[in-house]
């Protein structure tokens, strides 16, 4: 059966501007359905390069110098110039800044303002996230593999892309078969971090390790939850620091395998602070299967995972996901969760 996607991306019509505290009468900032529109009455230093403002990533889209004064206009969507989306229950937000930079980057901008838009998230609206592991792959019998960001309970679509730290974040992974033997699906590993591609120099976060160890268990509460058919998986994973504040890729590697065959590289392991010891999810009687988890898992010689038939394995990148600790975002946050 075919798992319900993710809702599609629908532009609010503005109720709303989110003022800063720190007001500036130079600048007028219009939120319009799917557009912003600002005028900046730039200071006399700043005019000499207009080339050196922007807002995000964008260029004026108009610029005057005049007797009277000097003038940057930005008309552009909410869909360029870099905006960061975030959404609670009841809210869409958009971010940027206005800069003006008189020394190219990585130097700092002498001049920054926020620019925020919020928007009456539409009825039944849903962020989309991306994920590789959605698909049907041939193999021994087909197998589609799905991993998806979930709400509170499991029982639909994740309503919201942005997480406060400290909160859960619900993932689920599975894999539906078809004309095949019973399959287990295991995560081996899973990165996160701020790429949606990865490259040898690509800055990460460890969240699954050393063949299925949940090493972010030890350090957090995330944990994996018991399951309810061998072919899925739930895992609860708890925002992290990483990368506050930016958009955030979970990388996985999704493994179907023989539900009757777990070992050293084939499980799922949580740590039991209380116990101050790995357990094995499937069954803590071969709990010792995840005693390596400590040291390094490289199994006795049997099939490893990589050279298994093709169809069993699939690697994943799921997000992108924004962890958040800034106190006015966790203040609309609280209140769509209230209300």
């Amino acid at each position: 059966m075919k798992y319900l996607w993710l809702g599609f991306f629908v532009f609010a019509i503005a109720t709303t501007l989110d003022a800063s505290k720190d007001t500036n009468d130079d600048i007028q900032i219009t939120c319009e359905e799917s557009n912003v529109h600002i005028k900046w009455k730039v200071d006399r230093p700043m005019t000499d390069n207009p080339a050196r403002l922007f807002l995000g990533s964008c260029f004026p889209s108009r610029f005057t110098n005049e007797s009277s004064g000097a003038e940057a206009e930005f008309y552009y969507p909410l869909g360029a110039c870099d905006f960061r989306r975030m959404a609670t229950w009841k809210y869409l937000v958009y971010e940027n800044k206005l800069t003006y930079r008189p020394l190219p980057k990585p130097s700092p901008p002498s001049f920054s303002y926020p620019v925020r838009c919020v928007y009456d998230r539409p009825k039944g609206w849903t962020p989309t996230f991306q994920s590789s592991s959605t698909g049907v792959i041939q193999g021994h019998g087909e197998l589609a593999f799905h991993m998806e960001i979930l709400n509170d309970d499991f029982s639909g679509p994740a309503e919201s892309n942005v997480f406060p730290l400290g909160s859960f974040v619900p993932i689920w992974a599975g894999v539906n078969q078809q004309a095949h033997q019973p399959l287990l699906l295991l995560l081996e590993e899973c990165v996160a971090s701020t790429t949606l591609e990865m490259y040898s120099d690509t800055l990460t976060y460890p969240l699954i390790s050393n063949k299925g160890c949940l090493v972010d268990s030890k350090k957090s509460f995330s944990k994996f939850l018991p399951r309810y058919h061998s072919s899925s998986l739930l895992l609860h994973l708890q925002a992290f620091k990483f990368a506050v504040g930016q958009e955030i890729y979970i990388h996985c590697k999704l493994i179907a395998w023989d539900p009757d065959q777990l070992s050293e590289e084939k499980k799922a392991c949580n740590y039991n602070k209380d116990a101050g010891a790995w357990e094995l999810l499937d069954d803590p009687f071969q709990s010792s299967l995840c005693q390596c988890c400590e040291s390094t898992c490289q199994g006795r010689g049997k099939r490893d995972t990589d050279s298994a038939p093709q169809g069993l394995v699939l690697k994943s990148v799921l997000g992108p996901l924004t962890f958040t600790e800034d106190s006015l975002r966790v203040a609309v946050y609280s209140d769509a969760i209230d209300n």
